[in-house]
């Protein structure tokens, strides 16, 4: 660390060798321990016609050597030093000596921080499928957690299909669970582990078990990360579209929320339709009462803003902060402004919002499209002092236009043309998108009442 940043007093200095020193001594006596335990180690008590069972000293490895062997990936090297069943089963231990902030002593310690793993873990994470063979034919245990987790779980978070079907054929459990609550199947969160996946299904895996704490099931993570062809494997082995995880959400809640870059949107767009024509519906909320609208309207997506219209979602319920999707949307307006939020506000008000309240526009102020839009849902335009001066100058000026009409306009009352238009869409309700098509009207009269843009009011 540079003195220019960090400076050590001596007294710290010497805080540092004290704990240095108790490190060092505290590595010696447990490595005593083991040694003691192992020779004065009792037998169990012998039962009337049983034979005694010993259990084998778990073995211990330190020895960056061996660790290097096994990361380099050669067979013949590991072969060669794994070569019986307790070296195939030794606890790889790492240790590292790193500097934590310590609040009690008022200084900066050295603590050291051992973490295990197993040397058919370590092969697994990293594909090495030859290596994973000679460890397992020489007796290594394919279902030991060690540190909390499998090989099968490190080779499926990998993406790792070869020794993902080495480990099964050995008669790794498909379902064994992580110290965290994982199921090798809610490891497979990537593209490239598909044919992992599909090997688990093969082997027995539960489509639809649970995370430990959160309850999320495999579709659950599918549909987060937008994994179409997880998806639907999962679907087609019977997962459940109307399961829940811990905050009340299904996947079709979890899709809409994990699609938040537009760029994505396309393969989260497949995602909802597909779960979707499998049934699932839109109108369910989680506990925060966040209904897929809310989250896709958060996330300015269009197209399954679009989608969950048509499938009958609804626009003005409220979640338990009082938002409706439209507030929601309108929130993040500013950061999507490229990707035209006006059109999802005139679909959401042609499906039936209710028109928001004039405080919510100095949140759009920066989209002359979407403010039209919005105060074009009004028989009247409410004022403009709320918002008016919340207006980028730069943007002012583009579309000085439109901002001086607004200004106009609020003085006046609206036309009649525009009155019939709120009177008609205030009777067909959230059939304005349907109804309004159907009509035997001129093609510009339908815009207009479908509140197509003009760039000023009238």
């Amino acid at each position: 660390m540079s003195r220019d940043t960090f400076v050590f007093t001596s007294a710290t200095l010497r805080s540092l060798r004290l704990q240095q020193e108790f490190l060092d001594w505290e590595r010696e006596r447990r490595a005593l321990a083991r040694r003691s335990a192992a020779v004065r180690r009792p037998l169990p008590p012998v039962r009337q016609n049983l034979v005694p069972r010993q259990t084998p000293e778990s073995k211990y490895c330190r020895d960056t050597a061996i660790h290097g062997t096994l990361l380099s990936g050669d067979p013949v090297k590991v072969k060669s030093i794994f070569r019986d069943e307790a070296m195939a089963n030794a606890i790889m231990e790492t240790v590292q000596d790193e500097m934590v902030w310590s609040a009690e002593l008022g200084h900066w310690v050295l603590t050291s921080k051992t973490k295990q793993s197993s040397a058919l873990r370590i092969t697994a994470s990293r594909g090495f499928t030859a290596c994973a063979k000679a460890l397992l034919t020489a007796g290594a245990d394919v279902n030991a957690s060690v540190g909390g987790t499998t090989a099968l779980h490190d080779a499926c978070t990998g993406g790792h299909t070869d020794c993902v079907n080495l480990l099964l054929s050995y008669g790794a459990n498909p379902n064994i669970l992580s110290s965290e609550g994982c199921a090798p199947l809610h490891l497979c969160s990537t593209p490239k582990t598909y044919q992992c996946a599909k090997l688990l299904v093969e082997y027995g895996a539960t489509v639809n078990i649970h995370t430990k704490d959160s309850q999320l099931t495999p579709l659950h993570v599918a549909a987060k990360q937008g994994l179409e062809e997880h998806l639907a494997l999962y679907l087609c082995h019977g997962a459940d579209i109307f399961s829940r995880n811990r905050e009340g959400e299904t996947a079709l809640n979890t899709a809409c929320a994990g699609a938040e870059r537009p760029s994505e949107g396309g393969r989260y767009y497949r995602v909802v339709q597909r779960l979707l024509s499998s049934g699932a519906d839109p109108r369910v909320a989680g506990r925060k009462q966040h209904t897929p609208l809310h989250n896709a309207c958060a996330n300015c997506s269009y197209r399954i803003i679009k989608l969950l219209l048509e499938h009958g979602a609804e626009v003005n319920l409220t979640n338990c902060a009082g938002y409706s999707p439209m507030d929601c949307l309108l929130q993040v307006v500013e950061d999507y402004l490229e990707y035209e939020p006006e059109r999802m506000v005139q679909s959401l008000l042609n499906h039936g919002a209710l028109p928001v309240h004039p405080k919510m526009l100095k949140l759009c102020s920066s989209s002359p499209l979407t403010m039209e839009v919005l105060l074009n849902s009004y028989d009247n335009i409410p004022l403009c002092n709320s918002w008016v001066e919340t207006v980028p100058p730069e943007v002012w000026q583009n579309h000085q236009t439109f901002y001086e009409s607004v200004l106009q306009m609020s003085k006046q009352p609206r036309r009649l043309q525009h009155l019939s238009r709120c009177a008609l869409r205030r009777h067909l309700g959230a059939h304005c998108h349907s109804a309004i098509t159907l009509l035997d009207l001129p093609q510009s009269l339908k815009v207009y009442l479908l509140l197509e843009t003009e760039g000023c009011l009238k």
